[in-house]
């Protein structure tokens, strides 16, 4: 794939509203822009981690065994409907907080990087995709710094208006995306 079609379909992809995606805006909203850098570095790494391997090894083995595709998926949906009754239940200050790990495991298990690692991004040795994947890394870090900037600037506004409500909209998002992950599955 070449340069311009290999960019618009990683940006597409990481740029959608997704788990990760919604726990980066709301990880602004109540922390600030400043406070929830760190979550770029947990998507970033969650993601080099996913698709590397993917890329490198893995391929051949998931298209393979659809069962340990499935398994995958249903882990991700366990998570996401875990975070979501999370955010929805009333926290002590700052123990609701999204913290590194929250996003590094919910982009672990984010079926954007199994799309990514298995149809995006070429596949074969490490040193034949290292550009890919360095051009990768760096769309990861652009789409996690807009959903910073949305979570802190249009976000963070309700959020101090109604913090409660605000994290019940995004408790919902979640368990909607658990559920059609879940749905999938069956289908």
């Amino acid at each position: 794939m070449s340069a311009l079609p290999f960019v618009l379909s990683i940006l597409a992809l990481l740029l959608t509203p997704g788990p990760t995606n919604t726990l980066l805006a709301i990880g602004a909203a109540s922390a600030g822009f400043r406070r929830a850098l760190p979550l770029v570095l947990a998507e970033l790494s969650a993601y080099v981690l996913v698709v590397t391997p993917l890329a490198t090894v893995a391929a051949g083995f998931l298209l393979a065994y659809p069962l340990a595709a499935a398994l995958l998926k249903a882990c991700s949906a366990a998570w996401i409907l875990f975070l979501a009754i999370r955010l929805w239940l009333p926290q002590p200050e700052n123990v609701g907080d999204v913290s590194v790990r929250h996003v590094f495991v919910t982009t672990l298990l984010n079926p954007k990087a199994i799309i990514i690692g298995l149809v995006i991004m070429p596949h074969g040795p490490l040193h034949e995709i290292a550009g890919h994947l360095a051009l990768f890394a760096g769309l990861i870090v652009f789409a996690s710094l807009s959903w910073l900037l949305f979570g802190a600037f249009a976000l963070g506004r309700v959020q101090s208006a109604a913090p409660q409500a605000m994290r019940r909209i995004a408790s919902v998002i979640l368990a909607g995306f658990s559920v059609l992950l879940t749905s999938s599955l069956i289908a």
